[in-house]
């Protein structure tokens, strides 16, 4: 059978296909030996033929890195393919003939190229999911901690403010209690030098009486009235007896500064030794069973299981259909379908906007800010989250808004009313932990998702969520990427992109069971089949998407895109 060169496709929305020429299936399986991408029927004819029989075909992702093509610059028509593990040197077949590296052992430097590849790429993977994520929820963590301390501070220098303004407002009561105090001492004692002042005067006006009365003797000419009328013993009042008056004294306080800021209250800095931020192990995904033989990969394809639903054909159809600005947005980071062929369509600021499939406005509210926080019943009501109150309230078809159901001190983000029974399912967090919470119609909380079956936490922050047509739970989280568990609460896989960094954003799932989500780093919205295999990228920038946001599919296969920085609601007719 000949193969042609690899078929890179041209288009985001193409599977990856079969190298043989004339072939269009989708590539499963890759021959090691020739480096060729090959479908299943392809792989069985290939290995059919008495030439081929040594080769190694493993599963297309399981494939060894073609070695880049390098001449050897001693020997120019020989290409460099193996290297030499005593000199650690990379060499072409016919230097390892030279004298130089006689008795040297030799490994095969394509295998070792693959294994720095995939090392490459499992760090780069490292990095971008875990590492940077990390850091930027630490540096986060540092940012609310430099505004808890300002808070704090600010909160001791309004109390010391009001405990100075108190004691100020007690230093001038006390003041004028001693005033007054003071005030009633010098009136008591002025009454009393009053009176004894009184008391002079009487005596001095006795003692100007008694004066008059001796002149008038004096300046009588008559000898009887000096001799027989001036009495002998004369007798003058003795001066009155008065009392000195005892003035207070005033003992001026004997304080310091200390004393002063100790009525102000004490500024203590603890002594407890600070602790390290916690940081989050990085979560080991199972290890890939490397390069396995064809007989065992053939043995793997006898036990798929036969239930399996059928995928979506190799070739799919993204058209472009129409698209449309809403007012009362500035941009679209959630769409939710409504039954009457109507949207309800919100931005990254709580604009929340209902309208009909032309973009215009029917209604709109006010609402906390979030993305995948609002969904639509099957009897046609609203269901939206508040992240500021925690509770998830209720707009009926007569527009009556209620609290439905309050969350307590869990934070809901994400929100999903099942098409399967009606049931609503919430992504909370609460401080560095989150949980997926199934609530009845009416409001009664039924099961908690929380953990796996290890007791390591499943979510970090669900910010939309969304149910598969088997009751499976798809969630998109900032820190874990797509994680998916059964209805029972089962962790069934994790999705977390490609070779590159992912950050996944709105997700929704089709008729057939597959699973869209968006991807802000790649700009591209990726496919997968509802067992987490990655089929391909279904829009990228070449469809005229930039910075998705929001992706939602109806019954009738017409795919729903929003994105950042513009009002535009973009329609494809999403078709195989």
């Amino acid at each position: 059978m000949a193969f042609s060169k690899p078929k890179i496709p041209g288009t985001a929305q193409h599977f990856l296909e079969c190298g043989s020429e004339d072939c269009v299936r989708n590539c499963e399986f890759y021959c090691n030996s020739c480096h060729q991408q090959m479908c299943k029927q392809c792989r069985d004819q290939h290995l059919k033929s008495k030439k081929n029989k040594n080769h190694e075909v493993v599963l297309y992702q399981h494939r060894r890195r073609q070695l880049p093509v390098e001449k050897c610059k001693i020997h120019p028509t020989k290409e460099i393919d193996i290297l030499c593990k005593e000199c650690n040197v990379p060499l072409c077949s016919k230097c390892s003939t030279m004298q130089e590296h006689h008795g040297h052992i030799f490994t095969d430097l394509e295998t070792i190229y693959t294994d720095k590849f995939e090392l490459c790429q499992k760090e780069i993977s490292k990095i971008h999911n875990y590492f940077i994520p990390t850091s930027q929820d630490l540096q986060r963590e540092v940012q609310e901690d430099a505004t808890e301390v300002k808070q704090i501070m600010d909160n001791i220098r309004t109390s010391m403010k009001a405990e100075a303004e108190s004691l100020k407002n007690m230093v001038d009561t006390v003041l004028s209690e001693k005033m007054e105090e003071l005030h009633q001492i010098e009136k008591s004692l002025l009454e009393k030098l009053k009176s004894q002042e009184k008391t002079f005067n009487d005596y001095i006006a006795y003692l100007s009486d008694l004066v008059k009365e001796f002149q008038s003797y004096l300046s009588s000419t008559e000898l009887t009235n000096v001799t027989t009328k001036l009495p002998e013993n004369i007798k003058i009042q003795s001066i009155p007896e008065t009392m000195k008056p005892v003035t207070p004294e005033f003992s001026l306080p004997i304080y310091s500064k200390k004393d002063v800021a100790k009525l102000l209250g004490k500024i203590t800095v603890t002594d407890r030794k600070e602790e390290l931020r916690s940081v989050e192990p990085m979560e080991i995904p199972p290890t890939a069973t490397s390069m396995k033989s064809t007989s065992e990969q053939t043995k793997q394809d006898k036990h798929v299981k036969s239930d399996k639903k059928q995928t979506m054909s190799l070739s799919v159809s993204v058209t472009k259909v129409r698209e449309f600005k809403v007012p009362g947005v500035d941009d679209v980071y959630h769409v939710s379908l409504d039954q009457s062929d109507r949207l309800w369509i919100s931005d990254m600021f709580g604009n929340l906007v209902q309208t009909d499939l032309q973009g215009n406005v029917i209604q709109k509210i006010e609402t906390s800010d979030g993305l995948g926080y609002h969904t639509v019943t099957q009897d046609g009501d609203l269901i939206f989250t508040d992240k500021d109150k925690n509770v998830i309230n209720r707009i009926t078809q007569d527009n009556n808004i209620t609290e439905f159901i309050e969350t307590g001190d869990w934070i809901p983000l994400s929100i999903h009313s099942s098409h399967i029974n009606g049931d609503l399912l919430v992504g909370m967090k609460k401080d560095r932990e989150a949980k997926v919470t199934r609530y009845n119609k009416t409001g009664k909380e039924l099961q908690n998702i929380q953990r796996d079956n290890k007791g390591q936490g499943l979510y970090r922050i669900p910010r939309y969520i969304t149910e598969n047509i088997n009751g499976d739970i798809c969630t998109s989280d900032y820190w874990k990427g797509v994680v998916v568990v059964n209805k029972s609460g089962q962790h069934r896989f994790s999705y977390t992109g490609q070779e590159s960094g992912f950050d996944p954003y709105g997700i929704c799932t089709d008729v057939l069971g597959h699973i869209l989500v968006c991807d802000v780093i790649s700009n591209t919205v990726h496919l997968l089949d509802q067992d987490g295999q990655f089929l391909s990228l279904l829009l990228t920038q070449q469809q005229g998407v930039k910075y998705p946001r929001s992706v939602c599919v109806d019954d009738e296969n017409n795919l729903y895109v929003g994105q950042l920085s513009t009002n535009t609601l973009t329609l494809f007719k999403y078709t195989k």
